[in-house]
């Protein structure tokens, strides 16, 4: 079974602030975004689609931050590190595999996945997947990977309605 309460909640908290700085933090600092690296027809570009109507509209905004918070952390997390890890170490009876298991490929493999999910954003996408990795494999409890996760989207839900940058809400 999995547990649903974190065992760690305020590393747990720290590591979501810490990927958060990671995310935002090349942008703020170097401006490299729009780089052939990052903005190309492979990985697309970090240009949000969102009509600017509902960038004021108080429901809209609403319902995005508590997606981006709660369930998109929760399902991610349930996919990736809760049942991708654990299938790739053992196919055949990844239910029995424990949480935060470590076995190489797995974790290279689901980091490089989960970067390749965040299109432009890959280089940050990979380096929290490898953080995510790293905390349930350290921490043996989805739930902390869960709240790390839900911690960093929070902290960039609030980022994007501060500063108007909706490009990290592709």
């Amino acid at each position: 079974m999995i547990p649903i309460r974190p065992s760690y909640p305020a590393a747990s908290l720290v590591i979501g602030l810490a990927v958060f700085l990671v995310w935002i933090g090349p942008d703020l600092l170097f401006g490299y975004r729009h780089h052939w690296l990052f903005e190309n027809p492979l990985t697309g570009k970090p240009a949000s689609t969102l009509p600017p109507a509902l960038h004021s509209n108080p429901l809209f905004l609403t319902v995005r931050m508590l997606t981006t918070a709660a369930l998109v952390p929760v399902v991610e997390e349930l996919f990736w590190r809760g049942w991708l890890l654990r299938r790739l170490i053992d196919s055949r009876n990844f239910e029995k595999v424990p949480i935060g298991t470590y076995q190489r490929t797995a974790f290279c493999l689901v980091a490089v996945l989960f970067a390749a999910e965040h299109g432009p954003y890959w280089e940050v996408g990979l380096l929290a997947g490898i953080a995510y990795n790293w905390w349930v494999i350290r921490a043996k409890n989805l739930a902390d990977c869960i709240l790390a996760h839900a911690v960093t989207n929070a902290a960039l839900g609030i980022f994007v309605l501060i500063s108007g940058e909706w490009q990290y809400w592709l």
